[in-house]
């Protein structure tokens, strides 16, 4: 005859002969998303990527850096997605407890007054009985992960950590092009005005020359106004220049987690970019881009969701134990008083109202949906990067260009003038158009520097940089 501790250890051998039967799957990443051809007109076959290099390496303005690094030490959204890994991190811990059996201690006095009226005693006679019990138990519980429940439940929670992890670094790479973005622009808008102004002088001491020129009888009255309305056209410049610095500083200081003032700042022109552009192969997107390793750790929750599911369908074993104290007598507590149970119990779900094939069908959809929603972040990111490469290239190329233009208008400034003063040669309208056609290419010129440096840090965040 088997006694009871063989039936117990006959039970956990079975147990564990039936857990190697898992009916839950091993998380592969799909072989079916489509990384290749992600970057248009690119198929690069090395692997160096721009991706890799630290942001104090990629931006060597010292005052942007530290701009970067208050930011990453302030930055509100930051540090809320920091909690969110906190909590994340808590939720997995527990996931790993669940392994372990759970105690609890009970200790508890119980008073019983029962009458004994109506019983055979003499007429009368009304007898109330008053008993006390004292008692002290522990007890446990414990579910055998047969099926892989628990197992792919703290599979879920850590791939919801780490996803919380690349959240947090997807908006580290954000804030960081952002704080980039903003310093650039701030510096063009700097520049913008600095031209704006010297061509604000220019014209005041213009309007003299050409009233000069009236009183000579060179130009006519026409000339003369048509100075002063040039002279206004770049007045005018001037205040909306200084509210888009102002509104440019205001939005920095709220990605670094500080009230509006004053940005510590450099100059347009000493901004240098690296050298090589390497943007490496599609595939790295995978672990480089944040969002992008965000996006599969959210599938791998839905694929252990969808474990999940399928074990509900099969039977859980618990196995429960007491022990403890129990006697009428405090002072007889310890002797021949003790108690204890061992029970195991098998549940297997036969009717439950269809819930077991509802939680399976909406666990698979869910995986469906996560799987679109990764692929779909890849295609977003191959985007992105194709069209900050391609942004970058433009501005390259229109570099010289621009140069040549800038110095053709510069001349033709200065010959219209020069025939304009000593002969009549020309018109004043001539002089007006080279001078406003010089202002609108210096202020695109600034706009072309600007689309340059911000095709770079747009190219690096789209690649995955700054959070390593």
């Amino acid at each position: 005859m088997i006694n009871s501790s063989n039936k117990y250890i006959l039970l956990v051998m079975t147990a564990a002969l039936l857990s190697a039967c898992s009916v839950t799957k091993k998380y592969e990443r799909p072989t079916t998303l489509k990384t290749d051809q992600l970057y248009r007109d690119q198929s690069s076959t090395d692997s160096t990527t721009i991706a890799d290099m630290p942001w104090q390496s990629v931006f060597k303005d010292e005052k942007l850096n530290a701009l970067i690094q208050k930011g990453l030490d302030q930055n509100l959204n930051l540090k809320n997605a920091i909690e969110n890994i906190v909590q994340a991190r808590a939720s997995l811990r527990q996931s790993k407890l669940a392994y372990y059996p759970t105690l609890q201690l009970d200790a508890s006095v119980t008073h019983n007054k029962q009458s004994q009226a109506g019983l055979n005693f003499p007429p009368g006679i009304n007898i109330n009985t008053l008993t006390t019990t004292y008692k002290l138990g522990a007890s446990t519980s414990w579910e055998l992960d047969i099926w892989g429940k628990l197992s792919s439940s703290k599979r879920a929670a850590l791939a919801t950590y780490l996803a919380t992890d690349a959240a947090k670094q997807a908006i580290q790479t954000q804030l960081i092009a952002d704080i980039a973005n903003n310093y650039f622009m701030l510096l063009a808008y700097d520049k913008s005005l600095k031209i704006t102004q010297e061509t604000l002088e220019s014209r005041i001491k213009n309007v003299e020359t050409i009233k000069a020129l009236k009183e000579g009888a060179i130009v006519t009255g026409a000339a003369v106004v048509q100075s002063e309305a040039n002279q206004h056209a770049a007045e005018v410049l001037i205040p909306d220049l200084k509210q888009s610095i102002r509104e440019t500083e205001n939005a920095l200081n709220i990605l670094l987690g500080q009230g509006p003032g004053t940005i510590d700042r450099g100059e347009l022109g000493t901004q240098i970019i690296p050298e090589n552009i390497a943007i490496g192969m599609p595939a790295q997107l995978l672990n480089n881009r944040p969002d992008v390793r965000q996006a599969e750790f959210n599938f791998r929750v839905a694929f252990e969701s969808t474990n999940l599911a399928k074990t509900y369908f099969y039977p859980s074993l618990t196995l429960t134990a007491s022990t403890g104290f129990s006697n009428l007598e405090l002072k007889d507590f310890f002797t021949n008083s003790i108690f204890y149970s061992i029970i195991g119990g098998l549940t297997q779900p036969i009717f439950n109202q269809g819930l077991n094939k509802m939680r399976l069908t909406t666990a698979q959809s869910q995986q469906l949906q996560a799987y679109n929603s990764f692929q779909q972040t890849l295609l977003v990111a191959g985007q992105e990067v194709s069209n900050a490469l391609y942004s970058y290239e433009m501005a390259v190329e229109k570099e010289d260009s621009r140069k040549k233009q800038i110095e053709a208008l510069e001349k033709a400034v200065d010959f219209t003038q020069q025939l304009l003063e000593y002969s009549s040669a020309t018109n004043y309208t001539d002089v007006l158009t080279s001078e406003q056609n010089l202002l609108s290419a210096q202020l695109s010129g600034i706009n072309d520097n600007l689309q340059k440096l911000q095709a770079v840090v747009n190219l690096y965040r789209a690649l995955g940089g700054g959070w390593k």
